[in-house]
C-alpha cells in the first residue's frame, strides 16, 4: 500500500520506545504497508556537521537512510520525552535530510513512564515536521506508563490501544492517500 519511515526515538540501553516502536511495525505491516524501520542505535550517526546536500562523499549508511526517508510516503516517529521535548538522537536522525520529506504526512507516536504519554515531545515534533515540509495528522499517539502497556518482550498487554491505533492508522492512512494523489499531480516546488 504505502511506504512508512518508522523512525525510532531513543538510544537507551533499556529503552522502552523499542517495544512501541515494533508494536507500530507488525500493525503497519499487517495492514499491507512497506515499513522501513529506522533505528538510531544502529545506525550510529555522528552528531550533525553537515547535512547530506552539503556532503561531498556521504557514507554509505547515509545514502540508504537517504533512499529510505526519499521513498517512503509518509513518516511515523516514535517519541520518547525527554525534558519535555523529543531526544536528540531522533532530532539528529531526522536533521541530515530536508526536500526528501517534502509534501508527506507525518504521525506522531510518542510514549513515556509517566502519565502524560510524552505529549509535550509530541508537539515538539509538530514543529519539526512542519518545518521539514512533512506536516503531522491532526491526531498524535501518546502511550502513558509504556512500562505497563507492554511486557518485557514486547507484547501488547493493555487491549484498549488495539481500539485507539486503528483509529490513529485509518486517519494516517486517509492523509497518505490524499498527499500521495497531490503529489502525482505535482508540487508547488
Amino acid at each position: 500500500m504505502f511506504k512508512i519511515a518508522l523512525f525510532v526515538g531513543s538510544v537507551r540501553r533499556d529503552r522502552h520506545g523499542i517495544k512501541v516502536a515494533h508494536w507500530m511495525e507488525k500493525i503497519l505491516k499487517d495492514l499491507g504497508h512497506e515499513v522501513f524501520f529506522i533505528d538510531p542505535m544502529e545506525l550510529g550517526l555522528p552528531l550533525l556537521d553537515r547535512m547530506y546536500k552539503e556532503m561531498q562523499e556521504p557514507e554509505e549508511k547515509l545514502r540508504n537512510l537517504r533512499e529510505k526517508i526519499k521513498e517512503a510516503d509518509g513518516y511515523m516517529p516514535i517519541s520518547p520525552e525527554y525534558n519535555h521535548s523529543t531526544s536528540s538522537a531522533l532530532k539528529n536522525t531526522l536533521d541530515y535530510f530536508l526536500e526528501e520529506y517534502f509534501f508527506k504526512p507525518s504521525a506522531i507516536v510518542s510514549y513515556s513512564v509517566g502519565s502524560f504519554g510524552g505529549i509535550n515531545a509530541a508537539q515538539h515534533l509538530r514543529q519539526i515536521f512542519a518545518e521539514l515540509g512533512a506536516p503531522s495528522i491532526s491526531s498524535s499517539f501518546q502511550i502513558p506508563k509504556v512500562q505497563e502497556v507492554f511486557d518485557t518482550d514486547g507484547k501488547l498487554i493493555d487491549p484498549q490501544y488495539e481500539k485507539r491505533v486503528k483509529r490513529f492508522l485509518d486517519e494516517f492512512d486517509w492523509y497518505l492517500e490524499a498527499f500521495k494523489n497531490q503529489r502525482e499531480k505535482g508540487t508547488p516546488y
